[in-house]
């Protein structure tokens, strides 16, 4: 019987985003829509409510994986291992984990700290029908580094590689902001065509890919076909419309700088 789950990351302290996406996804469970919910982390960074984030994930229990900037906050570094590229983007970054660092709790940071690198989830198929399980990994840059960015233009040789190094049917991750789907061929140990899918969820709290609504994956999965056939996996995207101007006056009414606020209506 196929499953659905629905998976976000990257929230970034983005609580009218994470509200947003929590009652559609309430509203998707509530109509049989989907059957499981998961995070691939990055809960904190760049916004004004990391605290209150990590509550609601907390609340809601919702199995969560730690992402770059949690691992980073979550030790009390001044690193969140993020990639800036200009020196303006590495001043920027140092404003937003400081902030960070100064306002969360020592609560939310004992969670961050608490939180695992990979989540696995086993999808098997009835006994009688022979097929082999298949294998859902959840992460939040790559299964090699919890930073490393899998862009959709990266070489398919190289998410292939990750993902059996790994042992993974269907890889789920985020980290890039940037959401995209990709059913992979290649030949098993019998000489098969079969494929694994690689599914970048995009961010719930800070887009990048010109859309500022928040953005999640739903991903059915039905382990009763073969993986010879690219559809035992189908993808959604739900793009959820939010109050971005609450979001982007509360970081310029913050320390933060006023660029994330514009990034957020950007897009």
């Amino acid at each position: 019987m196929p499953t659905t789950f629905a998976v976000f990351s990257d929230v970034h302290a983005n609580l009218p985003a994470l509200d947003a996406v929590l009652r559609d996804v309430d509203a998707r469970l509530g109509r049989g829509q989907a059957d499981a919910v998961y995070c691939l982390g990055d809960l904190v960074g760049y916004a004004t409510w990391p605290n209150e984030v990590v509550t609601a994930i907390q609340e809601r229990g919702i199995p969560t994986i730690a992402g770059n900037y949690d691992e980073g906050v979550g030790l009390g570094s001044d690193d969140c291992g993020c990639a800036y590229v200009t020196d303006a983007d590495k001043a920027r970054g140092a404003e937003s984990i400081a902030y960070t660092n100064a306002t969360v709790t020592e609560t939310t940071r004992r969670y961050l700290r608490s939180l695992p690198r990979h989540l696995r989830v086993t999808l098997a198929a009835p006994r009688q029908r022979g097929a082999e399980p298949v294998e859902v990994l959840m992460v939040h840059g790559s299964p090699r580094r919890v930073n490393e960015y899998l862009f959709e233009d990266r070489p398919d040789s190289l998410i292939l590689k990750r993902m059996t190094e790994a042992g993974a049917d269907v890889m789920l991750f985020g980290h890039t902001h940037r959401p995209y789907h990709k059913a992979l061929a290649v030949e098993d140990e019998d000489g098969q065509t079969v494929y694994r899918h690689a599914v970048n969820t995009g961010s719930v709290g800070k887009p990048k890919d010109g859309d500022p609504r928040a953005c999640y994956a739903l991903l059915t999965v039905d382990p009763e076909r073969p993986t010879t056939d690219p559809a035992y996996c189908q993808v959604e995207f739900a793009r959820v419309a939010y109050d971005v101007e609450e979001a982007a006056r509360a970081v310029e009414a913050s320390p933060l700088p006023d660029a994330f606020a514009q990034m957020l209506r950007d897009g």
